[in-house]
């Protein structure tokens, strides 16, 4: 009986994880994108940008080594995400690719992920690991922090 709730447990810290994991990739993935898209324009925001890729690299190496903790691989990232991401970004800086757009589609996104992490921690809050719980809280705040120095660009 021990076993099965030791299955269980581990199953969640590692569902919980890969949430963490594949979002901070994509953040770094979508950055880049964005940051690749206004390499050539005068964007004000481009320094924030750079610095919110560090943070997702950073949220991805954490996580891996709490992968790496509990003898477990992260699974790669969603290539139909990145296309649709890719396409998305390109058709909306095409349109508009001023700071206020910028920092509008940004909000957007992570909004989605603060409000799926949100949902996530309260289903795995009684099961994860604290270590797994914490990392989770802590991508949580980095984008609802990201939102509001975001906003100044609004």
């Amino acid at each position: 009986m021990v076993k099965i709730i030791m299955v269980n447990k581990m199953n969640e810290n590692i569902e919980l994880l890969t949430h963490i994991y594949k979002n901070a990739q994509m953040g770094v993935f979508t950055t880049t994108t964005l940051i690749n898209r206004i390499k050539n324009k005068e964007n004000k925001i481009k320094p924030i940008l750079e610095k919110e890729i560090k943070k997702y690299e950073d949220f991805v190496k954490r996580s891996k080594k709490i992968f790496k903790s509990l003898d477990s691989v992260p699974k790669g990232g969603n290539s139909m995400a990145k296309i649709s991401s890719t396409i998305g970004i390109t058709m909306e800086t095409l349109k508009d690719n001023s700071d206020s757009a910028l920092a509008q589609m940004l909000v957007e996104g992570m909004t989605m992920g603060v409000v799926s992490t949100t949902t996530k921690i309260s289903q795995y809050i009684k099961v994860s690991d604290r270590k797994v719980i914490k990392l989770a809280r802590s991508f949580q705040k980095f984008q609802e922090e990201e939102i509001e120095l975001l906003k100044a660009y609004m």
